[in-house]
């Protein structure tokens, strides 16, 4: 039985065999509902990473000790500074968490999306992304307008927010794959996806320029405020704009509609309440896919970890300088990303590559040029700028596996495309535990030798993975991803 990935192997002519003009005339320009559609889940997954990172720019502001440390609460701290300290409203309230808290509550965030990233995923399959999507996203923003409250009550309560904030957000993240099953044609389903998850950058951009600037004019709570309220306004977009199919929306085109439903034709979109677990366990494919998502999270999550401190005691950046070159770096991430998504997609639509070779180029690409700049990184020891320029381009290239390896299982199994993003959000967040630890150990072993380490380390654990994924790599729809076999564990 043949799905969308098989007509993407096949180079994606079906969709212009029966009409020939509703392909060329839809798949042009970026003025549809497909592509608005997209535009509003990147919207969704800018104000999700802003909501998930924005107790770690706060959390400065929130500990420092510009407040007597007789002050055991944020109420006494903002009526001593009210009344008698001197200085912006940044410095108002101020807890007094030792560093191991500290740790735990960044930490508790990411234990809620790890518990429920397989039944998260699960559940994109059951329940209509629409309402996952708005509910989970809704929930997110107003526990981030609860976080200053939940703050002063105290550390118990600020940690079980985020654990529920958490578990929302990885809904949001499993869920909108699904969306994507119905809404984006073979030919446009690279740049689609890629654009929409490319808000995960445009976030980290914008909380690196505002978050501090924000804390020193208007004070920590603000970004909880801010962040909070334009998640509440995505989500009043959310509900009325979006449809879980292009059949049922009002405001589309008959043209597009068309297009979009005769691309997918060929594409199964059953759901599923059984899962082929032993399937999936046995198979090659998918786990070069999960292996290949746990070796190239290690350095970006290491990077994203320890960068501000490698510019400030290695390279002698000064605070300022070191936000502005990590904001310059997703900045460049995020063009990078949806440039490969539009080229994946020409090379595709051209028919001048197979969608595997696409998957492979891509993902080669990009962790080839990122291992080459990192081993050039642990030998550069003269020029600033030149160590500066390697650190940006062992990062950069990264963005071009997303229209590598890291869509593939919407090509070897999208009828768990949910699912399956779920369990790749488990590999790498286990990257993300266990790369800083280690380059943690490293460091405090010796200072020089320890991040040379580090990056020969992250080089060869990220070639090991494009090995790994260039050998057992596939682009057709597995035989366990398909209707007639449904294995239950």
């Amino acid at each position: 039985m043949s799905t969308g990935a098989d007509a993407m192997a096949a180079g994606g002519d079906r969709s212009g065999d029966a009409d020939g003009h509703v392909t060329s005339a839809s798949s042009k320009g970026f003025c549809s509902v497909r592509h608005g559609l997209a535009l509003i889940i990147q919207f969704c997954n800018f104000t999700m990473y802003v909501q998930n990172v924005n107790l770690s720019i706060t959390m400065p502001a929130m500990v420092n000790g510009s407040v007597p440390p007789c002050l055991a609460n944020a109420s006494d701290a903002r009526d001593a500074c009210n009344g008698t300290l001197p200085g912006p409203r940044a410095a108002e309230p101020v807890y007094n968490w030792d560093p191991d808290i500290q740790g735990v509550i960044l930490s508790a965030l990411n234990y809620g999306s790890f518990l429920t990233s397989l039944p998260g995923g699960y559940l994109a399959g059951l329940v209509a992304a629409k309402y996952s999507i708005g509910t989970a996203l809704c929930v997110s923003s107003v526990l981030s307008l609860l976080t200053p409250c939940a703050a002063d009550a105290g550390v118990a309560l600020l940690i079980v927010l985020r654990i529920v904030q958490g578990m929302a957000q990885i809904i949001v993240v499993t869920s909108q794959y699904e969306v994507w099953l119905k809404w984006a044609p073979p030919l446009e389903r690279n740049q689609l996806i890629i654009f929409s998850i490319s808000g995960t950058p445009l976030g980290a951009f914008s909380v690196l320029l505002a978050g501090g600037f924000l804390c020193e004019t208007l004070g920590w709570p603000s970004v909880f405020y801010i962040s909070g309220g334009i998640g509440c306004a995505c989500v009043c977009l959310w509900f009325p704009l979006v449809y879980d199919d292009p059949e049922h929306h009002p405001f589309i085109s008959a043209r597009e509609r068309d297009y979009i439903v005769h691309s997918l034709a060929q594409q199964e979109c059953v759901p599923y309440r059984s899962l082929p677990i032993k399937a999936m366990m046995k198979s090659l494919p998918l786990w070069s896919i999960l292996v290949c998502h746990f070796t190239m999270w290690w350095y970006f999550s290491m990077m994203g970890v320890y960068l501000p401190t490698y510019l400030h005691s290695v390279l002698a950046v000064d605070l300022k300088d070191s936000g502005f070159l990590s904001a310059l770096v997703m900045a460049a991430i995020f063009v990078c990303s949806n440039l490969g998504g539009v080229l994946a997609d020409a090379l595709l639509s051209r028919k001048v590559l197979r969608i595997l070779v696409i998957r492979r180029l891509f993902t080669a690409v990009g962790v080839l040029a990122s291992s080459l700049f990192t081993v050039l990184l642990s030998w550069a020891s003269g020029s600033r700028g030149i160590t500066i320029a390697f650190l940006m381009l062992s990062l950069v290239p990264c963005s071009f596996c997303h229209a590598g390896a890291f869509v593939n299982f919407m090509d070897i199994a999208p009828r768990y495309s949910g699912f399956l993003k779920g369990l790749s959000q488990i590999f790498t967040n286990l990257s993300a535990v266990i790369a800083p630890t280690v380059c943690g150990f490293f460091i405090s072993q010796d200072a020089e030798s320890g991040w040379r380490n580090t990056f020969l380390l992250s080089a060869a654990i990220n070639l090991l993975g494009l090995v790994i994924f260039l050998i057992f790599s596939r682009a057709d729809v597995q035989e366990w991803a398909k209707d007639q076999m449904v294995t239950r564990l």
